[in-house]
């Protein structure tokens, strides 16, 4: 079965602008770096693949993007971001979108939007569990004709990291087309568990490898990588994911999620009531709680709920009838 995508759908759209319109200004240009050191290429024979790599480039100063990202936050009626909440060595962004909406479609149209106007060419998607990596890997295999049809034919190249694979992080970071790395936050942010790990103890990708002449991370780390967090209060819902995130040196993050525990910079907002008005979603029914054979009225009453790793948690206040009583 062929799933077809429409492109049309106005609210996701909203959602793709508020992202692409932060970066509004920005000249179409990367950087360059050397992939390989004149030591290592020296002692190499052969290689048969370029020294150099290819990585985004921003060029807007952080007043424009301050200014871009507050016009968009007043336009979709949210509170504007303040100066000093937008910093450039680390833009930080949030959208809010109920589940069964698209997020997903959303934040893959955002790459293929930002690569066609911007030349970002490098995107990293980090989620927190292996059923959402192969989900999103799966979405990336059925928009393929549906992107190169909307994009022009666009060429690019997507992947799950594998530390068993690691020509592909050479890959991603010698091409100068749009590559896309899809990873789990486990494949990362081991070595930031405890300083006083041994070598042997930390993620591959933190380790020297001698077929690249580098760290994996530091190949990625050199491409200045636009990062997309899937379900970031699972995913970086500690200090030290937070840091592993850092240690990619985002040229900027950005969060996706229908229930987020922390909202940095929020430029789009579709919760559950609007989901509901747009008709995206279906009304969700609540029954009251109704007493037989009783006098008084039943009890009952919502105090909080504790999200976190499987199901969320409810904690209730209410009247129990006990021996008669």
């Amino acid at each position: 079965m062929k799933i077809q995508y429409d492109s049309q759908l106005g609210y996701q759209k909203e959602a793709i602008d508020a992202i692409v319109g932060i970066f509004q200004g920005q000249e179409t240009c990367e950087s360059n770096f050397t992939v390989y050191s004149p030591e290592y290429l020296a002692k190499q024979k052969n290689l048969g693949f370029s020294d150099v790599g290819v990585g985004n480039r921003l060029t807007l100063t952080e007043g424009q993007i301050l200014q871009n990202a507050q016009s968009i936050q007043l336009t979709n009626g949210l509170k504007p971001s303040a100066a000093g909440e937008v910093d450039k060595k680390n833009l930080d962004f949030t959208l809010e979108m109920e589940t069964g909406t698209g997020k997903t479609y959303v934040y893959l149209r955002t790459i293929m939007e930002m690569y066609e106007k911007y030349g970002f060419s490098k995107h990293i998607i980090v989620v927190p569990s292996i059923p959402i990596k192969e989900g999103v890997y799966s979405s990336l295999k059925s928009t393929q004709e549906h992107f190169k049809e909307l994009y022009n034919n666009v060429n690019y190249n997507y992947f799950i990291y594998d530390s068993s694979r690691l020509n592909e992080v050479r890959d991603f970071a010698v091409n100068d087309y749009l590559q896309i790395m899809v990873i789990n936050i486990d494949a990362f942010r081991k070595s930031f568990e405890n300083p006083d790990d041994k070598r042997s103890k930390a993620n591959i990708i933190h380790r020297y490898n001698d077929s690249l002449g580098y760290k994996p991370l530091e190949l990625i780390r050199n491409t200045n990588p636009v990062v997309f967090i899937d379900e970031p209060q699972s995913t970086i819902s500690t200090p030290l994911a937070k840091r592993a995130v850092q240690s990619l040196n985002p040229l900027c993050i950005i969060r996706y999620s229908a229930t987020h525990r922390e909202k940095v910079n929020l430029i789009y907002k579709l919760d559950a009531v609007d989901a509901y008005e747009q008709k995206l979603v279906k009304q969700i029914e609540v029954g009251s709680v109704v007493t037989e054979g009783a006098n008084t009225e039943a009890y009952i009453r919502f105090l909080k709920v504790k999200i976190g790793k499987g199901f969320p948690k409810a904690q209730l206040e209410l009247d129990v009838l006990r021996n008669g009583s």
